[in-house]
Formats: structure tokens, sequence, C-alpha cells
């Protein structure tokens, strides 16, 4: 399995972005999809998750209600939208996914190679 991210980039407080992620290879396995970013100087943290069945089963406070997930089963891609960014939301953003439900970082087999997401004030 390959997840291959695109989309980051620079863009100013208030501002929109929307990742993509684009899953080659064997993805039937993949019972939990979603996003994990690491800010500078931070440990790696969960952003949002979905299930193999459409349904989002995590969100991080921090993002709620400005950031979605969403995919196109058709095209194998899953994507985040992220509107009203803050100077907080600067990181390395990663595509992740697991063979189990609700997992743990460490429990992730799947990673994509990273996208830089900066949002100056």
């Amino acid at each position: 399995v390959q997840l291959v991210e695109s989309g980051g980039g620079s863009v100013q407080a208030g501002g929109s972005l929307r990742l993509s992620c684009a899953a080659s290879g064997f993805t039937f396995s993949m019972n939990t999809m979603g996003w994990v970013r690491q800010a500078p100087g931070k440990a790696l943290e969960w952003i949002v998750h979905i299930n193999s069945g459409g349904i989002t089963t995590y969100y991080t406070d921090s993002v709620k209600g400005r950031f979605t997930i969403s995919r196109d089963n058709a095209k194998n891609t899953k994507y985040l939208q992220m509107n009203s960014l803050k100077p907080e939301d600067t990181a390395v953003y990663y595509c992740a996914a697991a063979d189990v439900l609700l997992p743990s970082l460490e429990e992730c087999n799947y990673w994509g190679q990273g996208t830089q997401v900066t949002v100056s004030s």
C-alpha cells in the first residue's frame, strides 16, 4: 500500500487549504484512514480519522468545526479540507492508515511522505 499526499503550502491565518491522499496497492485491509500532524518541536498528533464505512471516528478538539475529512472511493483518495487556519496549525501533515479500527499512532501500518502546511499571522 502506498499513500501519496499533495496540497500543502503556505497560507495566511484565516485561509484554507485542501490536502489529498491517494492510496494505491492492496487497500482493502485498511479499516481506518486519516491525518496526523507534527508541529515543530511537538509529538505526532492524530487530527482526524475515518473508518472504512465512511464514519468519522475521531476529530481532535483543536480542529473541530474547521477541518473536514472526506473521501472519493472511486479514486481511492481522502481529502482534508482545512478552513479558518491558524498559525498553530503549522505542521507537517501525514496521511496515515491502519488495518484496525480506532488505531493508536503506533498501530498505523501505512504512512505518506508528509506535506508541509505553514500558516502565517
